[in-house]
């Protein structure tokens, strides 16, 4: 025997051995059809574990993301309605600046330095309040909005249309685009038809 024919013996032999592997297998596979029908059924389990436990980790993540939306719009908000109180309260010294300015004697020489010492201090409070979002509201000649007026009383008249605002009686306020105190109004209503004698 040559070195060639040496070779190909032990290769010839593991090709039969692997062929006689595979006939066994499928002989195998043959007899134990329970046994595949068996791990057929395991795998559909499994499959359906796994897709529960899926769409539980998908709506555990979509809940996630809802709960961190929703703390950053309570921080959001948190940030630009901090300052609520605070402004609620200087509100009042806002308005007496302005009643002093509307009762005051412009004529009187003697009044008039304190005059503007007052409005110049109005005017500052005004523009530090409005640099953290707080705007007045002054609906006079306005339609009523009764979401940021608040009708003190309803007089008739002809003149203008129904349900404008004639008279204000105190400003309101909004923060950030809330009303934090709504304008004191007076409204107009049409006319009551006049009885004939």
């Amino acid at each position: 025997m040559t070195n060639q024919e040496q070779v190909q013996e032990p290769i010839n032999q593991e090709t039969q051995t692997a062929d006689q592997q595979e006939t066994v297998a499928i002989e195998g596979v043959a007899i134990d059809s329970a046994y595949v029908v068996e791990l057929e059924q395991k795998l559909e389990q499994a499959s359906s574990i796994a897709a529960e436990e899926k769409d539980r980790a998908l709506r555990t993540v979509a809940e996630m993301e809802n709960l961190r939306r929703r703390t950053a719009l309570d921080v959001e908000k948190a940030h630009k309605f901090a300052l609520e109180k605070f402004v609620t309260e200087l509100l009042p010294v806002l308005d007496n600046l302005e009643r002093t300015i509307q009762v005051a004697d412009k004529q009187n020489d003697a009044v008039k330095p304190l005059l503007e010492g007052v409005e110049l201090t109005l005017k500052s409070m005004a523009n530090s309040v409005a640099k953290f979002g707080v705007i007045a509201l002054d609906p006079q000649g306005q339609a009523f909005d009764p979401n940021q007026h608040q009708a003190m009383s309803m007089i008739e008249n002809g003149d203008v249309a129904p349900n404008t605002v004639i008279a204000v009686m105190q400003k309101g306020y909004e923060l950030n685009g809330r009303v934090i105190r709504p304008a004191m109004v007076m409204v107009s209503k049409a006319p009551a038809a006049s009885a004939e004698v």
